[in-house]
């Protein structure tokens, strides 16, 4: 019976081209090395929702990955809520270009981070600071990301408030939260995720200076 680290290995493979993602080899056992770290530290930290490895595959890394096509060569991301390393750490593994600042409010998911963050080089492309993104200016960057906060719904208004001008904000969502988040950003599109009907990547530039 085949491990769990090869079944999510073939399911990137087998599912990377519904989502216009193409990886080489070596990308594929990087994600899977983080694959094995998550799945590590997962019954500790209670990093993801269990579940199968092709789940995994699917469902977090390549929707994670999904937001390749949208970040431009050499851009710098600031990753809200970044939990257990997503959207923005399969992202880095496979775009040695990207820069990214994690921002997570937990200490103990801060260690885990670091640890995930190791594989990224030169170690300079990313940062992680922890601190409730309420409670800090966000450094300067091209895009803000943001897949999963306790009590999105309710904090969506702040994060974008609090977002610098111009920035590009990429937003995992479900049908609810994509509405809201068209209400507040009127000029934001919304693309459906493969093998969904009801989660969406939301995009939108938002034009408000923090108060």
């Amino acid at each position: 019976m085949a491990t769990q680290r090869v079944q999510f290995a073939k399911a990137i493979e087998a599912h990377a081209a519904e989502f216009g993602i193409d990886l080489a080899d070596r990308q594929v056992e990087v994600l899977a090395d983080y694959y094995e770290l998550v799945m590590k530290w997962n019954e500790r930290l209670h990093l993801v929702a269990p579940g199968a490895p092709e789940d995994f595959a699917t469902r977090h890394v390549l929707e994670s990955l999904v937001l390749l096509r949208h970040l431009s060569q050499g851009a710098t991301v600031v990753d809200v809520g970044s939990g257990g390393g997503l959207p923005i750490i399969p992202c880095l593994l496979a775009r040695p270009d990207l820069r990214a600042t994690l921002i997570e409010s937990s200490t103990r998911k801060i260690v885990f981070l670091r640890e995930a963050l190791r594989p990224v080089k030169p170690s300079d492309r990313a940062q992680v600071i922890n601190a409730r993104f309420e409670e800090i200016d966000f450094p300067s960057s091209d895009f803000l990301t943001c897949r999963a906060l306790d009590r999105f719904s309710q904090l969506v208004p702040t994060l974008i408030q609090r977002a610098r001008p111009n920035t590009t904000m990429l937003l995992f969502a479900g049908e609810a939260l994509t509405k809201q988040i068209q209400s507040l950003i009127p000029s934001a599109t919304a693309e459906r995720m493969p093998l969904s009907e009801k989660r969406f990547l939301v995009i939108g530039t938002c034009q408000n200076r923090k108060r």
